[in-house]
């Protein structure tokens, strides 16, 4: 693994488990078994870290979007494997990673930003006309407005002050908003086939 890599992929993962403010660069150096003069040849300060970190994640994240589409049978299999892809990022995010990159770190909360609203929301209202196009999605709905609402739902429940707090962990909170959610879109066709993927998966489960 080159050594830029070997940073990017250490500093990643302290920033998900721990935050990004009290992630220090000695922290990251030790994580990547390097020194810290090594660190500073690659990033001048801890903001282009963060900001290259966001920009490596997201790039990812979409490629990882564009397999999910191609890997699915319909749209509700599609939004199903989307919430596997949650379980195993946002899931596991320190909830206050988000404040942190958006009161310390402008440019990377810009990339957040991009993201959220082109590549997320984007395949959010692709995959909902595919439903509608399929019979399994309500057609009076209008994507735009649930994309917008499913991508807002996502990040209230990553807020401390919302549920976390409340003694509610992160991936409860967002199975049972994502259950809410995909049940106002399903006609009864989707309701049926959204039945059998559930029955499907718990079955998998149990062996």
């Amino acid at each position: 693994m080159e050594a830029k890599e070997k940073i990017l992929e250490s500093a990643e993962e302290l920033f998900i488990q721990y935050g990004i403010r009290s992630v220090t660069m000695d922290d990251v150096a030790r994580a990547a078994s390097m020194s810290k003069k090594t660190l500073y040849q690659y990033f001048d300060n801890k903001d282009g870290l963060v900001l290259e970190v966001a920009v490596d994640h997201f790039k990812k994240e979409t490629e990882e979007f564009k397999g999910i589409f191609e890997e699915s049978k319909d749209a509700i299999h599609e939004v199903l494997l989307v919430s596997q892809c949650l379980r195993k990022h946002v899931f596991r995010m320190n909830p206050s990673l988000l404040y942190d990159m958006q009161k310390y770190h402008g440019a990377a909360w810009d990339k957040y930003l991009e993201f959220k609203q082109s590549t997320i929301r984007g395949h959010i209202m692709d995959n909902i006309e595919r439903g509608q196009r399929e019979g399994f999605f309500r057609k009076e709905i209008n994507a735009k407005i649930l994309s917008i609402l499913r991508v807002e739902n996502v990040q209230m429940a990553l807020n401390t002050r919302s549920f976390v707090q409340e003694g509610f962990d992160i991936p409860t909170v967002q199975l049972q908003i994502l259950d809410h959610f995909i049940h106002g879109l399903l006609t009864d066709k989707g309701r049926t086939k959204y039945q059998e993927y559930l029955k499907q998966e718990s079955t998998n489960q149990t062996h």
